[in-house]
């Protein structure tokens, strides 16, 4: 098949919309089941590229939970704590290495991934399409299926989930083109090498980064070279656990993903572990609970009555001292941003997530106020001298 008639592009009222290749020759992807859109290709093109690099950077497999063009979550496959096989609500499935990397992926920011498309490095095997099978998604993309994960996916969505197979052997053209306006762009394909060396340039007084720390700060980078830029991305014991994409303002990403960060880690404070909700609540629906409940608007939630639809009994408020005291027991996170940080109040925000090493490119004419900052805080950080912006 040399190309792919879609339904629509971004949108209904784009049309025609199809995927081909240019040269003439097969396209790399074959549709199992479903059909595939526009920005589900996308997804699952941005993402596969994403965990093939995990996977090679790691040698651990990986995955990927993409949402419009850019991950909500990634991560590779190292076992779960009992703590996040229950905040991931995996206790119904024996995990194995791929299944714990995409548990991980969606886990990271479950409202955000919310109908996501997903990418795998290995073959799908019946536990990562078990867990597949409780999710809201669109889709998935990997390199291969079980037979008992294609049985497991093909009964999905009424038979209409999307399955994708990735071609491994697939090798795109050098240089790439895309059209905005009717006017074609051309550029070399970002073919960058992710590994060690780029963290060998440690700029700080605190020059340690243990094999833990560089294997995250590896990830951090790796995924960031697939978000749409602006970007930062926190990373804790090979997941990623807030990404800021898309932003203006380099503060602003490094908050939003430090939100979803402290988020994530609020998610395991014991008082958010005991609520009690409902008899057959929804997965969304108690997702969603348990963002409002550690965000700052949960008292008049509480004050408004309208807990009795989600919780079994009337949880008490999450003060802000008590949240300040939990997040503040969170470290060893690391720290990748896509460009360089121009002032040290993104170091400021970082401390308060608990990152203790960064991976940036330098190249600031602040970097020396940055890299007081990082001193001020006994933060590890490199500068690779390399950028990562993508669109």
């Amino acid at each position: 098949m040399t190309e792919m008639q879609l339904k629509y592009g971004c949108n209904p009222n784009q049309k025609p919309s199809r995927v081909f290749m240019a040269n003439g020759t097969e396209l790399p992807i074959e549709v199992i089941c479903g059909r595939a859109g526009y920005i589900n290709l996308l997804d699952a093109l941005n993402g596969y590229q994403l965990v093939s690099e995990l996977k090679k950077a790691t040698g651990l497999p990986a995955a990927t939970s993409f949402k419009h063009v850019s991950p909500a979550g990634a991560a590779v496959g190292l076992p779960l704590s009992d703590t996040l096989k229950k905040i991931y609500f995996t206790d119904d499935v024996e995990l194995t290495p791929l299944a714990s990397a995409y548990a991980r992926a969606r886990g990271a920011d479950r409202m955000s991934s919310f109908g996501d498309f997903i990418a795998l490095s290995d073959e799908c095997d019946k536990a990562t399409a078990l867990l597949i099978k409780k999710e809201v998604s669109d889709g998935v993309i990997a390199p291969s299926y079980s037979d008992e994960a294609l049985e497991i996916l093909k009964a999905k969505k009424n038979g209409n989930y999307c399955i994708l197979k990735m071609d491994t052997q697939y090798k795109p053209e050098p240089v790439e083109t895309k059209q905005v306006y009717g006017i074609t762009f051309e550029q070399g394909r970002n073919e960058l090498d992710i590994n060690e060396e780029l963290l060998s340039n440690v700029v700080t007084d605190n020059k340690v980064l243990s094999p833990e720390a560089k294997r995250d700060l590896m990830i951090s980078l790796i995924v960031l070279k697939y978000t749409q830029s602006n970007s930062v991305c926190y990373v804790k014991d090979g997941q990623a656990i807030g990404i800021g994409a898309g932003q203006q303002s380099r503060i602003h990403c490094t908050r939003l993903a430090g939100q979803k960060a402290d988020n994530w880690w609020l998610r395991q404070c014991p008082k958010v572990l005991e609520l009690q909700f409902v008899d057959n609540i929804k997965r969304a629906d108690r997702d969603n609970a348990i963002d409002v409940y550690i965000g700052d608007e949960y008292e008049d939630v509480l004050a408004e009555g309208t807990w009795q639809n989600i919780f079994k009994v009337k949880p008490e408020v999450f003060t802000v001292e008590e949240k300040k005291a939990w997040i503040a027991k969170n470290t060893e996170v690391s720290l990748g941003s896509d460009a360089f940080f121009p002032f040290g109040d993104n170091i400021e925000r970082a401390h308060k997530s608990g990152v203790m090493y960064i991976a940036e490119p330098g190249g600031s004419v602040r970097d020396d106020n940055v890299i007081e900052t990082c001193n001020k805080y006994n933060i590890a950080m490199s500068f690779t001298g390399i950028r990562l912006f993508h669109h």
